[in-house]
Protein backbone atom coordinates (compact mmCIF):
# COMPACT_ATOMS: atom_id res chain seq x y z
CA UNK A 1 0.00 0.00 0.00
CA UNK A 2 1.21 3.25 -1.09
CA UNK A 3 1.02 6.04 1.56
CA UNK A 4 -1.67 7.69 0.28
CA UNK A 5 -3.81 4.63 0.06
CA UNK A 6 -2.94 4.34 3.97
CA UNK A 7 -3.66 7.81 4.71
CA UNK A 8 -6.87 7.09 2.41
CA UNK A 9 -7.74 3.86 4.76
CA UNK A 10 -6.98 5.27 7.88
CA UNK A 11 -9.26 8.25 7.25
CA UNK A 12 -12.14 6.36 6.05
CA UNK A 13 -11.66 4.10 9.09
CA UNK A 14 -11.53 6.99 11.43
CA UNK A 15 -14.95 8.16 9.83
CA UNK A 16 -16.45 4.99 10.27
CA UNK A 17 -15.68 4.74 13.71
CA UNK A 18 -17.12 8.03 14.31
CA UNK A 19 -20.09 7.48 12.87
CA UNK A 20 -21.02 4.48 14.14
CA UNK A 21 -20.30 6.35 17.44
CA UNK A 22 -22.77 8.63 16.77
CA UNK A 23 -25.12 6.46 15.92
CA UNK A 24 -24.77 4.90 19.00
CA UNK A 25 -25.46 7.72 20.64
CA UNK A 26 -28.10 9.08 19.21
CA UNK A 27 -29.77 5.30 19.76
CA UNK A 28 -28.95 5.46 23.46
CA UNK A 29 -30.11 9.03 23.43
CA UNK A 30 -33.87 8.25 21.57
CA UNK A 31 -34.55 4.99 23.65
CA UNK A 32 -37.89 6.40 25.61
CA UNK A 33 -37.07 7.33 29.54
CA UNK A 34 -36.98 4.05 31.72
CA UNK A 35 -37.00 1.90 28.97
CA UNK A 36 -33.75 1.47 28.01
CA UNK A 37 -30.79 -0.68 29.17
CA UNK A 38 -30.61 -3.52 31.54
CA UNK A 39 -32.85 -3.68 34.59
CA UNK A 40 -31.56 -1.72 37.20
CA UNK A 41 -31.19 -3.22 40.59
CA UNK A 42 -34.43 -2.43 41.76
CA UNK A 43 -35.89 -4.50 38.34
CA UNK A 44 -36.97 -1.72 36.37
CA UNK A 45 -35.41 -0.79 33.08
CA UNK A 46 -33.30 1.70 32.85
CA UNK A 47 -32.84 2.24 36.64
CA UNK A 48 -36.57 4.36 36.80
CA UNK A 49 -38.17 4.64 39.92
CA UNK A 50 -39.73 1.81 42.24
CA UNK A 51 -42.75 3.92 42.49
CA UNK A 52 -44.50 5.54 39.05
CA UNK A 53 -45.61 9.09 40.14
CA UNK A 54 -49.16 9.39 39.94
CA UNK A 55 -51.53 12.12 39.26
CA UNK A 56 -53.57 12.12 42.71
CA UNK A 57 -56.25 14.39 41.08
CA UNK A 58 -56.97 11.69 38.42
CA UNK A 59 -56.33 8.69 39.95
CA UNK A 60 -57.18 6.56 36.87
CA UNK A 61 -54.50 8.49 34.42
CA UNK A 62 -51.80 6.44 33.49
CA UNK A 63 -48.62 6.63 34.84
CA UNK A 64 -45.69 8.75 33.87
CA UNK A 65 -42.94 6.42 34.19
CA UNK A 66 -44.98 3.41 32.59
CA UNK A 67 -43.19 3.62 29.50
CA UNK A 68 -43.84 4.32 26.07
CA UNK A 69 -45.97 2.82 22.94
CA UNK A 70 -48.56 0.08 22.74
CA UNK A 71 -48.50 -1.99 26.22
CA UNK A 72 -50.39 -2.87 29.31
CA UNK A 73 -49.51 -1.56 32.38
CA UNK A 74 -50.26 -3.37 35.72
CA UNK A 75 -49.74 -1.43 38.83
CA UNK A 76 -49.16 -3.54 41.88
CA UNK A 77 -49.94 -1.17 44.52
CA UNK A 78 -52.97 -0.18 43.15
CA UNK A 79 -54.34 -3.48 41.73
CA UNK A 80 -55.27 -1.55 38.13
CA UNK A 81 -54.46 -2.47 34.61
CA UNK A 82 -54.40 0.12 31.58
CA UNK A 83 -54.69 -0.89 28.23
CA UNK A 84 -52.11 1.48 26.26
CA UNK A 85 -52.55 1.92 22.49
CA UNK A 86 -50.57 3.66 19.60
CA UNK A 87 -49.39 7.27 21.03
CA UNK A 88 -50.06 6.33 24.41
CA UNK A 89 -53.55 6.70 24.58
CA UNK A 90 -55.07 4.56 26.85
CA UNK A 91 -57.52 2.70 25.35
CA UNK A 92 -59.23 1.45 29.05
CA UNK A 93 -58.63 1.41 32.83
CA UNK A 94 -60.10 -0.80 35.50
CA UNK A 95 -59.50 -2.64 38.77
CA UNK A 96 -57.88 -6.01 38.87
CA UNK A 97 -57.92 -8.84 41.93
CA UNK A 98 -54.16 -10.46 42.12
CA UNK A 99 -53.69 -13.60 43.38
CA UNK A 100 -51.14 -14.05 46.39
CA UNK A 101 -47.91 -13.60 44.14
CA UNK A 102 -47.41 -10.53 42.85
CA UNK A 103 -45.04 -10.00 39.53
CA UNK A 104 -41.48 -7.96 40.62
CA UNK A 105 -42.26 -4.92 38.60
CA UNK A 106 -39.77 -4.69 35.09
CA UNK A 107 -41.35 -5.08 31.44
CA UNK A 108 -42.20 -8.05 29.90
CA UNK A 109 -44.05 -9.62 27.21
CA UNK A 110 -47.57 -11.62 26.78
CA UNK A 111 -45.83 -15.92 26.23
CA UNK A 112 -49.28 -17.50 26.47
CA UNK A 113 -52.96 -17.53 26.03
CA UNK A 114 -55.53 -19.80 27.17
CA UNK A 115 -59.17 -19.32 25.74
CA UNK A 116 -60.95 -21.16 29.29
CA UNK A 117 -58.91 -23.37 31.81
CA UNK A 118 -59.82 -23.86 35.58
CA UNK A 119 -57.48 -21.65 37.54
CA UNK A 120 -55.33 -23.15 40.38
CA UNK A 121 -57.39 -22.15 42.91
CA UNK A 122 -60.47 -24.45 40.81
CA UNK A 123 -62.62 -21.96 39.91
CA UNK A 124 -63.80 -21.70 35.63
CA UNK A 125 -61.76 -18.61 33.87
CA UNK A 126 -61.54 -17.63 30.10
CA UNK A 127 -59.52 -15.07 28.45
CA UNK A 128 -56.23 -16.03 30.26
CA UNK A 129 -52.91 -13.84 29.33
CA UNK A 130 -50.12 -15.00 30.79
CA UNK A 131 -46.83 -12.86 30.73
CA UNK A 132 -44.42 -14.50 34.03
CA UNK A 133 -43.60 -16.91 36.34
CA UNK A 134 -42.29 -16.50 39.76
CA UNK A 135 -40.91 -18.83 42.10
CA UNK A 136 -42.94 -21.62 40.11
CA UNK A 137 -46.59 -19.49 40.05
CA UNK A 138 -47.47 -18.52 35.98
CA UNK A 139 -49.08 -14.91 36.70
CA UNK A 140 -51.41 -14.09 34.30
CA UNK A 141 -54.87 -12.01 33.82
CA UNK A 142 -57.72 -13.63 33.72
CA UNK A 143 -61.65 -13.46 34.37
CA UNK A 144 -64.06 -15.99 35.92
CA UNK A 145 -66.45 -17.49 33.67
CA UNK A 146 -69.47 -16.83 35.88
CA UNK A 147 -69.80 -14.08 38.86
CA UNK A 148 -67.13 -12.16 39.79
CA UNK A 149 -64.85 -14.69 41.60
CA UNK A 150 -61.86 -13.63 43.50
CA UNK A 151 -58.77 -15.57 43.83
CA UNK A 152 -58.77 -17.93 46.63
CA UNK A 153 -56.00 -18.63 48.69
CA UNK A 154 -57.64 -21.32 51.16
CA UNK A 155 -55.00 -23.22 52.86
CA UNK A 156 -51.80 -21.23 52.24
CA UNK A 157 -52.45 -21.78 48.43
CA UNK A 158 -49.81 -19.47 46.00
CA UNK A 159 -51.91 -18.17 42.99
CA UNK A 160 -50.38 -15.73 40.24
CA UNK A 161 -54.23 -15.16 38.36
CA UNK A 162 -54.92 -11.41 38.67
CA UNK A 163 -58.67 -11.41 37.92
CA UNK A 164 -60.77 -8.87 35.72
CA UNK A 165 -64.31 -8.86 35.36
CA UNK A 166 -65.62 -10.59 31.74
CA UNK A 167 -65.88 -7.65 29.85
CA UNK A 168 -62.26 -6.11 31.39
CA UNK A 169 -60.93 -9.75 30.24
CA UNK A 170 -62.66 -9.35 26.76
CA UNK A 171 -60.70 -6.06 26.21
CA UNK A 172 -57.53 -7.87 27.78
CA UNK A 173 -57.89 -10.72 25.13
CA UNK A 174 -58.13 -8.67 22.21
CA UNK A 175 -55.54 -6.40 23.00
CA UNK A 176 -52.77 -8.79 24.81
CA UNK A 177 -52.02 -10.80 21.65
CA UNK A 178 -48.90 -13.01 22.30
CA UNK A 179 -45.86 -10.49 21.99
CA UNK A 180 -47.34 -7.49 23.72
CA UNK A 181 -45.69 -5.88 25.94
CA UNK A 182 -46.47 -5.53 30.30
CA UNK A 183 -44.80 -3.31 32.04
CA UNK A 184 -45.36 -3.99 35.87
CA UNK A 185 -45.17 -0.85 38.08
CA UNK A 186 -45.51 -0.28 41.71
Amino acid sequence: MTGTSSGVVAGLTAAALAAVGFLAYEANATVPAGLGGRPAANGLPGGQATKAPRDRRHPTALPNASGKGERVVYSVDDDRVWLVGTGDRVLRTFRVRPGTVDPPTGMYWVASRSRAVTGTDGIPIEHVVRFTTVDGVTIGFSAPVTGDAVPDAGAGARTGGIRETRADGDAMWRFATIGERVVVIR
